[in-house]
């Protein structure tokens, strides 16, 4: 491991079941497919696909999904060398749907609990969060106790550091109400240089779901870099001053599943490069549409190249096109 780990992300973590036949209920799959999976996880293994050494603060469980889990963190770039093992809890498992363009259902096995739920201010690497390049933090780890001090530890530990970012990332399946969600959000909101959520998102988190307004009340609330995700109306990046609003790309989408991961990533690799926010935006929703033409996610994050080659305007499915023919996509 680097003296300095440059991308150090929080979170969720376990294992993703995505059938391998699209359009029909899990009642009627018949194969499934293994994959790395957990937000922050995925963002790590984005950011490590960029070329960023990635590290990423987690939990699994003392069984053989939790073994997979590390194995597969390490094959794909990210160290695993603070990932806890509970033995109480075992690794989470999701499964999903996917009915394209536009459903993707999220199933979560996580009960009682799951084990980066069990993170602790002890098993915080502080110095290694104060030097990082980049932290990035998902919401869900705010929703209960002990990983709710572990994140606190962190933020502390941080002190608010250039590129220290946000993930609005709410799950209402994870909190016992939005209220309580907004509550530990606006606690903490201030101590991010940079926040990034959808519409519904931003709502939870500071009361307002139109973006101008979402990102407005953002950086009253303390970030310098406010990014509100509009589906098909594009992305509004604002500073205190600049706006801009970056459209979608067109993609036949596959799985939409994953693709904030890999905007997450690009926007990491965006803001450690120094570029504009418009190039920012404009890297990451490429990012994010050539995983959302891919089946699986962590193991379809984009390179440098394939990011700016769709910036150059090559059309995704062309990309996709030319990258199955030798199966590099998945190999790192």
């Amino acid at each position: 491991m680097p003296a300095v780990v440059e991308v150090v992300t929080i979170g969720r973590s376990g294992v993703d079941i995505y059938p391998l036949q699209t359009g029909v209920g899990l009642e009627d799959v018949e194969t499934f497919g293994k994959f790395l999976g957990g937000s922050p996880t995925n963002v790590a293994v984005a950011a490590a696909r960029l070329g960023y050494s990635a590290a990423v603060l987690t939990g699994v469980g003392d069984d053989s999904f939790g073994r997979f889990v590390r194995r597969e963190m390490v094959r794909l770039g990210v160290t695993d060398d603070f990932v806890i093992t509970s033995p109480q809890f075992a690794t989470p498992v999701t499964f999903c749907e996917i009915f394209p363009p536009d459903n993707f259902p999220l199933y979560f096995y996580r009960q009682p609990n799951a084990p980066d739920m069990q993170l602790r201010p002890l098993d915080m690497p502080l110095e290694v969060i104060g030097r990082a390049k980049l932290f990035w933090m998902s919401v869900t780890g705010l929703s209960e106790e002990p990983s709710r001090s572990a994140h606190h530890a962190a933020l502390a530990a941080r002190n608010r550091a250039r590129h220290t970012v946000l993930d609005l990332d709410y799950r209402p399946m994870f909190w016992a109400s939005a209220r309580e969600a907004t509550e530990q959000i606006r606690q903490c909101l201030g101590r991010f240089t940079v926040a990034v959520g959808n519409r519904e998102e931003c709502e939870v988190a500071v009361g307002e779901s139109e973006p101008d307004r979402a990102a407005d009340a953002l950086l009253e609330a303390g970030v310098e870099i406010a990014i509100v995700k509009q589906g098909p109306m594009g992305t509004l990046a604002k500073t205190r001053d600049e706006r801009v609003v970056v459209p979608p790309i067109s993609i036949d989408v596959v799985n939409g599943l994953g693709a904030g991961d890999a905007f997450g990533g690009t926007l990491c690799h965006g803001l450690l490069s120094g570029w504009s926010l418009e190039r920012i935006v404009a890297g990451a929703n490429a990012a994010g549409a050539i995983v959302a033409s891919r089946l699986e996610c962590s193991t379809a994050m984009p390179s440098a190249d394939e990011v700016e080659a769709v910036l150059a305007g090559t059309p995704v499915a062309e990309l996709n096109h030319m990258q199955n023919k030798d199966g590099s996509h998945d190999q790192y």
